[in-house]
């Protein structure tokens, strides 16, 4: 591990992992404002991990590969916790629901295989992609009207392909890759 592992991003990234279960206990325990209170400061960690890194100087490629961890953690347990939650909700948005767990777990998986580990690109586009679910997903789940989060789906769902034509580019395993233009202009391995 590297030297500065202990960083403020990547203990944000580590309390994100952490939530990621106790998500899933407080909707299983029909607690509904504790997995809201809970999943609005895991996305918050989630801004804030990687911005601190920048601002601070300490992005890594181990942080990058912890919050990709607390991503998969979340975006996991999220879902799982609406379900049991608001089961009626989920089925009525069981295509945008669907939809973007398979959006999000084909990079994964082509990352897996290509390159035996998660990706970690952190793209523009899935940053955007998750302010937008993250405004629009808890608006969704206290009675908000469903087309914002439709339309962060969408959206997320463009970022995801652009992962995949990532993953498909790169010869090996790189971190923090702003878009795919950029990644066209890497230097050659």
């Amino acid at each position: 591990m590297p030297d500065r592992t202990l960083t403020i991003p990547n203990l944000l990234s580590i309390l994100r992992i952490l939530i990621a279960p106790l998500l899933v206990v407080a909707a299983a325990t029909g607690r509904a404002g504790l997995f809201l209170f809970l999943f609005i400061l895991s996305l918050v960690t989630d801004a804030l991990d990687g911005f601190l890194a920048r601002r601070l100087g300490q992005v890594s490629e181990w942080g990058a590969r912890l919050d990709s961890w607390g991503d998969l953690a979340t975006y996991l347990a999220a879902p799982v916790g609406a379900w049991l939650l608001w089961p009626s909700l989920v089925r009525r948005e069981q295509t945008f629901i669907l939809l973007g767990l398979a959006g999000f777990l084909f990079p994964i998986l082509l990352g897996f295989y290509k390159f035996g580990r998660l990706t970690s690109y952190h793209t523009r586009a899935a940053r955007l992609a998750a302010i937008l679910l993250g405004l629009a997903t808890p608006l969704l789940l206290v009675g908000g009207p469903p087309y914002p989060f439709r339309l962060a789906m969408l959206i997320f769902l463009l970022a995801e392909v652009e992962e995949v034509a990532i993953t498909l580019r790169l010869k090996r395993w790189r971190a923090n890759i702003p878009s795919f233009r950029h990644c066209c202009r890497l230097p050659p391995e």
